[in-house]
């Protein structure tokens, strides 16, 4: 069919009009419908931002008993200018679309608390590693999109950086690196090192391998004695 005998925008929806009528809905049946389908997404909008802030991921002992504790000691929950990344702001993408793709796959999450996947410390740490690469490959696959809403590239002042970083943003940028190709641990701790030592395999924290030396104890100054005063002079 040419542009020129398809039919306006108007006249279609004149039709669609007529068809409605013909079903017997009416203008009012129509007016009704659509008050219900903006009800309808009101409420759905609601419950959806409901499960987008850190008090829902909170709800959930393994997330609060675990990964919060760990987040609390970081520059994300305080700092001197008091900007704070919450839970959603890193984990849910804040399109519309990505952040629907998130909650779908959330629902294995829902899955995993229901039948106890790590409902204890000892399985957390367990999976730890896991669960860390799949979030990892998760933020590389969309080039880090959650920490560039905050942060951008082309924004930075390399000059209140220090030399390091500066350097290394600079060369991140020049090779098409991302945020979490260096940032695994700007949130919450690293997994466990796996150096292929211990009974189980698994390894160790680097913690164990690489412990911190302890302060060398320095001894307590004695009074000198009457008779090495002496000796002295």
């Amino acid at each position: 069919m040419s542009d020129e005998t398809k039919p306006s925008l108007k006249a279609r929806l004149c039709a669609l009009l007529q068809k409605l009528r013909s079903l017997r809905i009416g203008y009012v049946g129509v007016i009704v419908a659509f008050i219900v389908g903006i009800i309808f997404w009101g409420g759905f909008n609601t419950a959806l931002e409901m499960t987008n802030t850190e008090k829902f991921c909170l709800s959930c002992h393994e997330m609060a008993s675990n990964v919060y504790p760990e987040y609390q000691e970081t520059v994300h929950y305080t700092n001197r200018s008091g900007v704070r990344a919450t839970c959603p702001d890193c984990h849910v993408p804040h399109e519309w679309g990505p952040k629907m793709w998130r909650k779908l796959e959330a629902s294995k999450e829902v899955w995993g608390k229901l039948t106890g996947y790590i409902d204890t410390r000892e399985k957390f740490l367990d999976k730890r590693i896991e669960l860390a690469q799949h979030e990892w490959a998760r933020m590389k696959a969309n080039d880090s999109k959650a920490c560039r809403n905050c942060h951008n590239y082309e924004y930075f002042d390399y000059m209140e950086q220090n030399t390091r970083s500066a350097n290394a943003h600079q060369k991140g940028l020049s090779e098409g690196m991302t945020c979490i190709d260096c940032h695994k641990g700007i949130a919450h701790h690293l997994p466990a090192v796996n150096q292929n030592v211990g009974p189980d395999g698994k390894g160790v924290s680097p913690e164990v391998m690489h412990p911190v030396p302890p302060k060398a104890a320095i001894p307590k100054a004695e009074s000198a004695s009457e008779e090495e005063i002496a000796g002295t002079q």
